[in-house]
């Protein structure tokens, strides 16, 4: 159940995607459950896109957090 909930997460909010993954790996080993797959599956996208995440918000600071300090402010 946690490694369908960390699959819909991918599209809601990725960090708890990979929280709700490892869990359900956890559960699915220790209870000899089916479904360490889509568990697998939903760490693996969601720490992609955390990853892609953090890069964008730091090249956009790189790119343009420099122009914010020096903005104009007499126009």
């Amino acid at each position: 159940m946690l490694a369908i909930v960390s699959l819909v997460l991918i599209f809601v909010f990725w960090p708890a995607g990979i929280v709700c993954g490892m869990l359900a790996r956890k559960q699915i080993r220790e209870r000899d459950e089916r479904g360490a797959g889509l568990a697998l599956a939903g760490v693996i996208i969601n720490g992609v896109l955390t990853v892609f995440a953090v890069l964008v918000f730091a090249l956009l600071i790189l790119f343009f957090g420099p122009g914010i300090l020096t903005a104009r402010t007499d126009i």
